[in-house]
């Protein structure tokens, strides 16, 4: 588990005066309310909040508490509205992987009545020898191809009304992913065992599929999202990657930064290395499948496609 893990700064005193008088503030985060409202769905992203809009269609209330594309969100802080919006849930949605261990202690507060779909748990990915777990897995389209499975099963039961629907919109949506699939299936006949760097392991499932091997210093990217200093000479080492030549595209996680990130930043571009910048949360705008096409677009442009 890392220690930059998503903090939970709640007390529940404050979640019970909330309760008391009416609960007259909403859940924070982005809400869609359907006709009939009857299930209600609490995502701890609105990476998998989107996703479960686009297959429940206007048929369930959906609350993503994650949902600002420029927070870090390392530095999200749990609230008594989130709390109150985890207590309603029928189904609720949380990464695994100890990414979101916020949701644990809100969904224990509740009473752990929902319906509860660990998406790490649901990858069957675990954590090799030696190597922490990558548990940004909304990066591995296997791994959402598995979860909107495991989705369409849990809002189905708790709405069969709606099964053919949410069906429908699941095959749509899992035909979007198997493209994605295959264009970086495609991109790996071209490129692998091309070079990579990155600032944190965000993109790595992506740049995997792609046959890129990672070149950066394993003491970098877990500082960097540990939240922990960098030695000089493990910051040299990752600095010569660019002006060694030793990589065709460096991946920028743009909601994390910081001194170091910005000299390596810096050093990419002088060294005319493409920069891809990702991103953690669904930017503003774009749907999961928007959005990550764009982002297999971007790293596709970098190798020079």
């Amino acid at each position: 588990m890392k220690s930059r893990t998503i903090a939970t700064l709640l007390t529940i005193p404050v979640v019970t005066a909330l309760a008391l008088t009416g609960c007259s503030a909403g859940a924070s985060g982005d809400t869609s309310t359907g006709a009939g409202g009857t299930v209600s769905v609490v995502a701890s992203t609105n990476v998998y909040g989107d996703i479960a809009k686009t297959i429940a269609g206007g048929a369930v209330d959906v609350t993503s508490l994650m949902d600002n594309p420029a927070q870090d969100p390392h530095s999200f802080e749990a609230s008594a509205q989130n709390q109150l919006a985890v207590s309603k849930a029928d189904i609720i949605i949380e990464n695994g992987g100890g990414y979101d261990d916020f949701m644990d202690t809100l969904r224990k507060s509740a009473g752990d009545k929902a319906t509860v779909l660990n998406v790490v748990d649901i990858s069957g990915k675990k954590a090799t020898a030696g190597d922490d777990l990558n548990e940004h897995v909304w990066y591995d389209f296997p791994t959402i191809q598995k979860f909107t499975g495991k989705l369409v099963d849990a809002l189905s039961a708790a709405d069969p009304s709606q099964a053919s629907v949410f069906t429908k919109n699941a095959a749509a949506f899992t035909a979007d992913l198997t493209g994605l699939e295959q264009r970086t299936a495609d991109l790996k006949q071209n490129y692998a065992g091309e070079g990579a760097a990155i600032t944190e392991p965000v993109p790595l499932y992506l740049l995997d599929a792609i046959g890129l091997v990672n070149k950066t210093p394993e003491a970098f990217s877990s500082a960097i999202e540990n939240g922990t200093d960098v030695s000089p000479s493990v910051l040299n080492e990752m600095l010569h990657l660019f002006s060694g030549n030793a990589v065709k595209v460096f991946a920028y996680n743009e909601q994390t930064s910081g001194p170091e990130t910005e000299k390596v930043l810096a050093a990419a571009k002088s060294a005319g290395v493409p920069v891809v910048p990702v991103t953690e949360t669904l930017p503003a705008g774009k749907d999961y499948i928007s959005w990550m096409t764009s982002n297999v677009d971007a790293v596709a442009k970098a190798l020079g496609e």
